[in-house]
């Protein structure tokens, strides 16, 4: 039986029951394959029902407000998914009248939408045999043939793609594709794969050599960058606070916040009242402490926040200030959205 034939077996007999494989409408394959991307798929089915509920079609998603998409992304992280989904969606409307491109390489000059994203959405929506080759591909891949070369160079991106093709099966690439990919997520998982009651055991070259935890083989990641952050929480005397909007290309783009301080190191209470002037003005403080009795340490992929949240309490009223009842509508960062849970009731 071929390695093909194997997986299409394997996957017949193990799929799970994931809400949009009851459907090959490619909005609903791009909407689970942006939303799974740097999410596990049990993290990600609670946010992919709720968007279809919220956005049934291409059409409800491009008229929404980014307001909105970002506020029921809030907790899955990398935003700019979210953005770019949304940009998508209307570009889709306005260009493509609300159909999606069906070919792989039309799909691939959609914003957001990379070699995996199209090959997985021309393959499910439009069964056109084109590869996937993700994290869980990769795997497979690498133990089952035995390659060392590592996955995230680009010598390794051009290699593992052409086995991806000459292993394929092109009559049903749609199971196929799907296979692999859930081959790799349950049974040839990162850690502890289960070997023993493997379909490919037979002619899986790391389990040959005594190499499955060695495989598949990444360059070292970038250094980790430390930033220090010191987020201000401004309370007046009628319980309105401040929050603001980021803008550039940073972090979190378009998500909201609180007056935020960025320091080189971590600073104390006496430092914190040097620079509150510069984001702030206040006539009369009647209090200040930090909230968290430690700092928060939010990891990203290349970056670690260390952070702080300084409430400050004030006699006067705040001009621009928002009612704290009201924080909840706002998209904000899940490493704020957890602190705004702990706090709120603290006031109303």
């Amino acid at each position: 039986m071929l390695f093909s034939e194997k997986i299409l077996f394997w996957y017949a007999n193990n799929k799970r029951d994931l809400p949009w494989r009851s459907t090959h409408n490619p909005y609903n394959i791009w909407l689970s394959e942006i939303m799974l991307q740097q999410t596990r798929v049990a993290q990600g089915i609670p946010y992919y029902l709720k968007f279809v509920e919220h956005f049934p079609t291409v059409y409800d998603l491009a008229s929404a407000s980014e307001e909105k998409v970002l506020k029921l992304w809030q907790g899955l992280g990398y935003y700019s998914r979210a953005r770019n989904l949304h940009a998508t969606a209307k570009n889709i409307v306005t260009n493509y009248n609300g159909q999606f491109p069906n070919t792989y390489k039309e799909l691939l000059k959609l914003k957001g939408v990379g070699d995996y994203t199209a090959s997985a959405i021309a393959s499910i929506s439009f069964k056109e045999p084109e590869p996937v080759v993700d994290g869980n591909v990769y795997r497979v891949l690498s133990r089952y043939f035995g390659i060392a070369i590592p996955i995230n160079s680009t010598e390794g991106i051009k290699y593992f793609k052409k086995i991806a093709y000459k292993v394929m099966s092109a009559i049903d690439i749609r199971d196929y594709n799907q296979g692999i990919m859930e081959f790799g997520a349950i049974q040839c998982t990162p850690k502890s794969p289960n070997c023993n009651n493997c379909p490919l055991n037979d002619s899986c070259v790391a389990l040959k050599d005594n190499m499955v935890v060695e495989l598949p083989i990444k360059v070292k990641k970038v250094k980790v960058k430390n930033r220090y952050f010191n987020y201000v929480v401004v309370v007046d005397v009628d319980e309105h606070t401040l929050i603001q909007q980021r803008t550039g290309k940073g972090i979190w783009q378009n998500l909201f916040e609180f007056p935020l301080i960025e320091t080189t190191k971590e600073i104390d209470i006496e430092e914190l009242k040097e620079h509150i002037g510069d984001i702030v003005s206040l006539d009369s403080v009647s209090n200040m402490y930090q909230y968290n009795e430690n700092k928060i340490v939010h990891k990203l992929s290349h970056q670690h926040l260390h952070t702080k949240f300084w409430f400050v309490k004030t006699k006067s009223k705040l001009k621009n200030g928002v009612p704290l009842k009201s924080l909840s509508k706002y998209p904000v960062p899940v490493l704020i959205a957890d602190v705004i849970k702990t706090f709120k009731n603290l006031y109303f």
